[in-house]
Order: structure tokens, then sequence, then C-alpha cells
């Protein structure tokens, strides 16, 4: 089988302010220029109010410079791993097409190699009213590279992304062709959901990438992640594993990363720049510019303005570095 030889930039480290990476392709991010300059007049709160640090709407700030921080179109469901709720999984299936979503699945953070009918993780996706489930699995990134392969996707309407380790993820996709594709199922506003690795590699910036550890909170080789979730860096199992402070290593010297730390049963569902909590559980925020070095927790049912937060947390950030 023939292979793609099509070159592919890597962004630098640490790019993505006003930059979206997509395949080797920067593309500029102009509104969120405004959107910070905006934020300058609003001073720094010690906890969050969601849709008023702009002067603007949710909606109208999005119609004026698109989404700041999530994917343009497009949903993303974000899952700290554990027991994941029908609720959860009811509603990945709804936004892929319900009874007629097709679903791929990419195991590749896992060990396992084989993918029979009962497989356990296509279980509860069945549960949720998808039938027709198919795997994209290789540990090969010249076949993840090649058109034939990656064409899968095409097919799609939801894909499912597993747990296990995601420097796996990054060795077998990164800047390949089904990083490609995974791009435009969302432009096809499809959706993309992961739990515990496969929540992780949906930001900008990678934690726990470490081949030999996932105790590693920042790994050379290792720092970037799929980028559906612009400045952003994610960690799981947050509170199950006592994982709460960890996201500041993160933090410290990067503070135009917004953390998001995701516990067992929960997910943040991502939509443009809005996002809800489901599940049983808590979804953290971690700003550096906070003053108590303290997350804001935010529970199943609550919503959240991911550019609004960004944007006021980080004029904080940049006020307490003068």
């Amino acid at each position: 089988m023939a292979h793609s030889s099509r070159p592919r930039a890597r962004p630098p480290q640490g790019a993505g302010l006003a930059r979206r990476w997509r395949g080797g392709r920067s593309v500029l991010r102009p509104g969120i220029l405004l959107l910070l300059f905006l934020s300058t007049a609003c001073s720094p709160l010690p906890t969050p109010s969601w849709g008023g640090g702009s002067g603007l709407t949710s909606g109208e700030r999005t119609a004026l410079t698109g989404p700041q921080v999530g994917p343009p179109r497009g949903s993303l469901l974000v899952a700290g791993g554990g027991a994941l709720g029908p609720e959860i999984w009811e509603r990945f299936v709804e936004l892929a097409g319900g009874p007629e979503a097709r679903i791929v699945v990419i195991p590749t953070a896992g060990t396992d190699e084989i993918f029979p009918e009962d497989w356990s993780g296509f279980t509860p996706i069945r549960s949720a009213g998808a039938s027709a489930i198919r795997v994209l699995h290789t540990r090969d990134r010249e076949e993840a590279d090649h058109p034939e392969f990656a064409s899968l996707l095409q097919w799609a309407t939801g894909v499912w992304i597993p747990g296990g380790r995601q420097w796996r993820l990054v060795d077998a996709y990164l800047h390949t062709r089904v990083h490609d594709e995974l791009w435009a199922l969302l432009d096809r506003n499809g959706v993309i959901g992961g739990t515990s690795a496969g929540a992780s590699i949906q930001a900008d910036f990678l934690v726990r990438g470490d081949p030999s550890t996932n105790q590693i909170m920042v790994a050379d080789g290792y720092l970037e992640g799929f980028g559906f979730l612009v400045n952003t860096a994610i960690d799981q199992h947050l509170l199950a594993r006592a994982r709460e402070a960890d996201l500041w290593e993160v933090l410290e010297g990067r503070p135009h990363l917004l953390g998001i730390g995701v516990d067992e049963g929960t997910a943040l569902l991502v939509r443009g720049d809005m996002a809800e909590v489901l599940g049983v559980s808590q979804v953290l925020f971690y700003a550096w510019g906070n003053p108590l070095r303290s997350p804001v927790a935010l529970g199943p049912g609550s919503t959240v303005d991911l550019a609004e937060w960004r944007a006021r947390r980080m004029d904080s950030a940049d006020r307490s570095f003068d």
C-alpha cells in the first residue's frame, strides 16, 4: 500500500493564542484580540460571573468574532473517566444523530488490538441507541496518514476516544490525515467525545503525556494535543485521584492557558464557547490570575462561557505580573 508523503508543519510549542493549527495550516483568530481589549475594562472577580466581562452576550460576541475556545462548528464531549452515566452517553449519541448516528471508536490510547462485536467499549454506545459503530485503530503514523485509512471518518457523524495513555494518540495521529478528518467531522457539525486520555487529547496543551508515567504533568516531546479547545489544558480523574492541585504546575509560566479538570463520572459538553457540565460530580476551572490560587468548581447542570472566563482571567493574570 502506498503511503502519503504529504508534509505537515508542526506548530511551535505554545502557539495558539491568536492562531488555530489545523493539519499544518495556521488559521488566524483576530477576534480574540478584540475580546481581550474589551476585557481590560473588567476587574478580576474571585468567582466567575458568566456573560458580562466583555459587555457582549455570548451570542453577540460569537456573531462578531467566532468562538475563541471551542471549535467554530460541531460539539465536543470531554469526560473525566470512570463510569459514565446514561445521561452522558445519550447526549453523545443524540448529538451524533440519535438512532441514525454513525459512530467511529478510536481505541488507540489503550492496549487492546482486537475489537470483537462484544468488545466492552461498544456496550454503552449501543445502550444509548446507536447501532452503526466501527473502529479506527493503528499504531503506524504512515497508515494514519493514508487517505484510504482515514476515509472511514468521512462516514462518521460522531467519534468516541476511550481512555488509556494520551501519548499513544499523539504518536499515531497528531498532524496526520486522521487528525485532519477529525477537524472535518467537526466542520460537518459532528461530535467528538472522549474520556480520560480521550479527554486530555482534545486540548491545545497536553498534560500527562510522558510515555513512562502518568504522574508527570509536562513532558517534553508530548506537549501538544489535538487542539480542538484552544489555549486549554485538560486533566481527568480529578477528584477521584486527588489531582486537584496538579494543573497549577502547567499554568505556571503559561498564564494564557485555561485549566480544566474533570472528575470521574462527569463530562463537559462544549459547543462554540458555551459549555455545560453533565454527570454526577464536578468540573474545576483554573486560571493563573486567580489571587486565591483556588479553582472554581461547577456541578451538573452548570453552564459556562469559556471565552468570557479566559478573557477575564487573562486580564487578571496580566496585572498580576506587573
